[in-house]
């Protein structure tokens, strides 16, 4: 279809009128909006046009409908199981309403994607923030190699130091001469502090001095870097493990936050990596990377949904400034506009 036709097609036929609250809007600045909407600009082109396919020639939704929209769905990433949930509560929806037209189809996707976000627990952050009752709040980052994680690690190094907080990176992958030095880069750019050793050294120790380090600073936030090999899981689990229990030793509730990050570029890929990964550590964050450049920004849905696990942040291009934290409500609103 082309984009002149797909244009038409959503103002007419899939147009949503938008409703801003007053003052709801006002923290999510027009820049990040607009960096918003042009990261996610592939994968709303992607399902759009898929939808359109879905439904051309029929006025209401019926079964064949909704077989259509669960290949649109599973073809744009958001997962088998994902899918198969939404598609279960259109269902129900049309079981109520024999008369459902396809025109609010697209209103009820909105709905129910929205209602999905919101079961994992995750809540609307309206800039990075840290717990003011954490210090230092540690976060340890775990993924595998070339998903973004040294960068990710960098940029929000640099938006939580542009709040005002203390920061010190430690680089605890030490199987990878070049994560260390990538990661030296950053704390040279964004200008904080960085704990590391040579390379081969135990993860572990590089932990616990990057901690006792902060700790004799004051600093506020510690982030470490871990190895990025998906190497077997038993290895995984007691390297992670291991590092966990000598973070403890200096502050007893370490890590505080265990962030995944993924790369939404992967797809299924990345919801493969996440089921490794919670299997062997205690993930309770996600970030999703590199989503300006694919069309596979629906593993943002699948992924959450399927390991109950909020996706807190969001990086929606290269530059240092192109890491945001994750609003559903503006996600949702940027994927359906």
């Amino acid at each position: 279809m082309s984009k002149k036709l797909l244009s038409i097609f959503e103002r007419s036929f899939f147009y949503i009128p938008k409703f801003r609250l007053m003052g709801f809007f006002s923290f999510f600045s027009k820049e990040k909006k607009e960096k918003l909407d042009k990261g996610l600009e592939k994968t709303k082109e992607n399902v759009f046009s898929k939808l359109a396919r879905a439904i051309v020639g029929k006025s209401r939704v019926d079964e064949d409908v909704l077989d259509n929209l669960e290949e649109v769905l599973i073809s744009s990433d958001v997962g088998v199981q994902t899918t198969l949930k939404i598609i279960e509560r259109i269902e129900e929806r049309v079981s109520n309403d024999k008369f459902l037209g396809t025109s609010e189809l697209n209103n009820i996707l909105r709905t129910e994607i929205s209602a999905l976000l919101s079961e994992n627990n995750s809540e609307d952050l309206a800039d990075f923030s840290i717990p003011q009752d954490k210090k230092p709040y540690v976060i340890m980052v775990v993924g595998v190699n070339g998903v973004g994680k040294t960068t990710t690690i960098g940029k929000l190094a640099y938006q939580l130091k542009k709040k005002g907080h203390k920061v010190v990176l430690g680089a605890a992958d030490t199987f990878r001469a070049a994560a260390i030095e990538q990661l030296e880069i950053w704390a040279h750019r964004v200008d904080v502090p960085i704990v590391k050793q040579k390379m081969g050294s135990d993860p572990a120790s590089v932990a616990f001095d990057t901690l006792q380090s902060a700790v004799t600073q004051g600093a506020e936030v510690v982030i470490i870097d871990t190895a990025g090999r998906l190497h077997n899981k038993v290895n995984l689990m007691n390297e992670l493990g291991k590092v966990r229990k000598v973070m403890q030793k200096i502050i007893p509730d370490a890590p505080h936050e265990v962030l995944l990050v993924l790369d939404a570029s992967t797809g299924q890929n990345a919801i493969e990596q996440a089921k490794q990964f919670t299997l062997a550590t205690e993930v309770n964050a996600l970030a999703l990377t590199k989503l300006d450049g694919t069309a596979k920004g629906g593993v943002v849905i699948g992924v959450s949904d399927q390991f109950k696990i909020p996706v807190k942040y969001i990086g929606v291009g290269e530059g240092i400034e192109d890491l945001q934290v994750f609003n559903k409500v503006e996600f949702v609103d940027s994927l359906f506009k």
